[in-house]
């Protein structure tokens, strides 16, 4: 990323979604993790993303 505080609050939100989530998420390497574990935090994410976005651009 080019913004490297955007790099430190996308690592901050994806170890809270995994938090929330119950994937056990670590610093570092997660091959132990199964593709639908991870896909789950990443998907999390964007709806997240999303939903923050409109709400910003509704004025909300």
């Amino acid at each position: 990323m080019a913004v490297p505080e955007a790099k430190e609050a996308m690592n901050r939100m994806k170890m809270e979604v995994a938090s929330e989530l119950g994937v056990p998420l670590t610093q570092g390497y997660n091959g132990n993790l199964t593709s639908a574990q991870n896909g789950s935090v990443g998907g999390e994410m964007v709806r997240q993303m999303i939903k923050r976005q409109e709400e910003s651009m509704s004025g909300k």
